[in-house]
């Protein structure tokens, strides 16, 4: 195992409460889509550009501890030629890096399972030396009535795991999201029993590759009702039934929680991390966001690929951070 400090120093800060972690680590493929729909050109320079955008907001470490980068961005540099896990470090957020290489067909099924295993160390190792701390692999488990299978909850969970031990072993601390998926017809209910489900296998298989929970973030998905459900939970149900299902498979070992915004609306995803707290107020983890589009979608609006609209899209963007550094404390209004 690596010098223990070196996890121990990155999860102290990244575990602080009413601060959060911004995911830009939207492959080139989504990144397009994203751009497409506002008709902005996807080239690796706008790519460059909407990042620093984002990452040269001022006082964004207010309300931000640690950023998750692209591979191509982890290489980039701001216009004034400082690399960007340097430009974060100077401003006290900790640079971390996707390192999972996308969804596969799980033969035999029709689900998914993740790839990026296969030199996995020798990557890290790599990322490190350009500035990375921590990482983030996603596993997706889709709900439909055959759906997720045990195989599937087995195997993502398995990966999981082993992809946790192996960051851990190279000093970086690794977020684990399993993404119970937003998409369908499902209850409040069965998204409970899917995420039940699907946490107590990764501990399970955490445990069975002796990873230390008190050194990784968990990024689940929060229990909501699936996006075509004819009955659609309110923030209170969703918080209650959230924080149960946590306290039934969430070791107290684990710092921090940071969920991902998973396709909810940015408001959406602000007033029901805002009632977690509000339903209760003590919890054993650090409760927090690591969202994507619910920080990044008002911004990305408002820039549409304009240099003169940048300053506009950084007030925007550092309004949203801000909006859910407070939901991170229950305080949001």
């Amino acid at each position: 195992m690596n010098d223990m400090n070196e996890l121990k120093s990155t999860i102290n800060a990244l575990a602080v409460a009413g601060k959060g972690i911004l995911a830009a680590d939207e492959s080139i493929g989504t990144i397009s889509k994203r751009f497409a729909a506002l008709h902005i050109p996807c080239t690796e320079e706008t790519r460059r550009n909407y990042r620093e955008l984002l990452l040269t907001t001022p006082d964004l470490e207010k309300a931000i501890a640690g950023v998750i980068l692209f591979e191509e961005t982890l290489g980039q540099k701001t216009s004034k030629g400082i690399s960007f896990p340097e430009l974060l470090k100077q401003n006290q957020i900790i640079p971390g890096i996707k390192v999972d290489k996308g969804l596969v067909s799980l033969p035999g099924t029709d689900e998914k399972s993740t790839q990026g295993l296969d030199g996995l160390a020798e990557r890290l190792q790599a990322y490190k030396k350009q500035g990375a701390r921590f990482a983030k692999w996603r596993a997706v488990f889709a709900i439909t009535d055959k759906t997720p299978s045990r195989l599937a909850i087995q195997t993502n969970a398995e990966d999981l795991a082993r992809y946790a031990a192996i960051c851990q072993a190279n000093g970086i601390v690794p977020i684990i999201e399993p993404e119970v998926l937003i998409d369908g017809t499902h209850t409040l209910e069965q998204c409970f029993n899917v995420s039940e489900a699907v946490l107590n296998c990764v501990f399970h298989k955490l445990y069975k590759h002796q990873v230390l929970l008190e050194y990784i973030i968990l990024k689940p998905s929060m229990v909501t009702s699936g996006k075509d459900c004819t009955v659609q939970a309110n923030h209170q149900a969703i918080a209650e039934a959230t924080i149960t299902m946590l306290k039934r498979t969430v070791p107290a070992a684990v710092p921090t929680i940071n969920f991902l915004s998973g396709g909810q609306t940015p408001l959406e995803a602000t007033q029901n991390l805002n009632a977690m707290h509000q339903v209760q107020p003590s919890l054993p983890w650090n409760l927090s966001f690591s969202f994507a589009r619910a920080l990044q979608e008002p911004c990305m609006a408002a820039w549409l690929g304009k240099g003169e609209n940048v300053r506009i899209a950084q007030e925007i963007f550092l309004k949203q951070a801000k909006m859910n550094s407070f939901a991170s404390l229950g305080k949001y209004v």
